[in-house]
């Protein structure tokens, strides 16, 4: 975005809106940056505030950047493909207000966010641009669209700027004829505004799944769009498909330290009662606390071992796996299952 804001020139008839994916609770210095890197001013975006040209807008961090007639709206709304600011919501609300008039460029960037985002400007008789993802430092989003949607252009940096350039200040042709829009898009708001409100209003578009949403646990809906899947809960989180297996994948890992954490204070916690026990001289107490203890210590060895390498199967160092003792892991789990 750096190389692209220093090749904009500063009588840019047209506002540029920049979403980046921040974390919540950061600080973003992206609009110093950019102001540095070109002529064209840069701002964090400011609820309420009209749109002017010659301007660019950079989503702040924790807040959806949408377009809402020729104001900018920013929302705490559903995170969508777990990103808040995301950029699907300002492609979508741009293409619903300003239509043939918007030019949807995605830069480099991992997964697939922007996808849907691309195929609302295009429904809407607007130019969707992606970097080249040979250029690109992170080519993912740029190739999920080249593939889901049918890119008008795909262009080195550079160019994308000599095009934004020449482009604004060409005559825009409007099309007549109502615009088929996706789901989200016949809202009275943007679910990333107002989120969803299935549960009184009904069902949302597409059947139901037996997946959960990653971000509340909610009920799920497919949707389909020719090439593309997505997925929505009734409170308006929303995910592509990789973004929808990226989510699942950090919930696995994450239930899976759970489980090495539960199981190591397991283990800390029979310790402590076979010691006790031995000092009572209850030896037949303490040994069934030694064995879980054991237990325990090797279900949390296997689940680290899976964490860090990708195999529940320790290895010795001589690279032989060590099923005897995983064997005895088992026996003893069965045999302090029967007392």
């Amino acid at each position: 975005m750096v190389r692209l804001a220093a090749d904009l020139p500063r009588d840019l008839p047209a506002a540029v809106f920049v979403v980046h994916h921040f974390p919540a609770n950061s600080v973003s210095a992206l609009p110093s940056i950019l102001s540095r890197a070109g002529p064209l001013p840069a701002v964090h975006a400011v609820h309420d505030q009209e749109i002017a040209p010659g301007r660019i807008y950079v989503a702040p961090p924790d807040r959806h950047m949408l377009i809402v007639e020729n104001r900018v709206h920013l929302s705490r709304g559903p995170r969508e493909n777990g990103h808040r600011p995301a950029v699907d919501p300002l492609f979508r609300t741009a293409a619903r207000e300003f239509g043939p008039r918007v030019i949807g460029v995605l830069l480099s960037g991992s997964l697939d966010d922007g996808t849907v985002g691309l195929m609302a400007v295009k429904r809407h008789k607007g130019l969707t641009v992606v970097q080249d993802p040979g250029e690109a430092l992170y080519p993912a989003m740029a190739q999920s669209a080249m593939e889901r949607v049918g890119i008008d252009l795909v262009l080195p940096v550079q160019e994308i700027a000599q095009l934004l350039t020449r482009l604004g200040r060409e005559p825009v042709a409007l099309h007549e004829g109502k615009t088929a829009m996706l789901p989200e898009e016949e809202e009275v708001q943007d679910p990333a505004e107002s989120g969803t409100a299935a549960i009184a209003d009904g069902p949302l578009p597409g059947p139901p799944t037996a997946l959960t949403c990653p971000d509340c646990g909610g009920a799920i809906w497919e949707q389909i769009e020719g090439e593309l899947v997505r997925y929505r809960c009734h409170v308006g989180h929303a995910y592509t498909v990789d973004s929808m297996v990226g989510a699942h994948a950090a919930l696995v890992e994450t239930a899976l330290w759970t489980a090495v954490r539960a199981l190591e204070e397991k283990a800390q916690l029979s310790r402590r009662l076979a010691e006790r026990s031995r000092g009572r001289g209850l030896d037949r107490l303490a040994q069934r606390y030694a064995e879980a203890v054991q237990s325990a210590e090797l279900g949390s060895s296997s689940i680290r071992h899976l964490l860090l390498n990708g195999t529940a199967d320790p290895v010795t160092t001589d690279g032989r796996e060590q099923a005897g003792e995983r064997a005895e892991w088992g026996a003893q789990v069965s045999s302090a299952e029967r007392r």
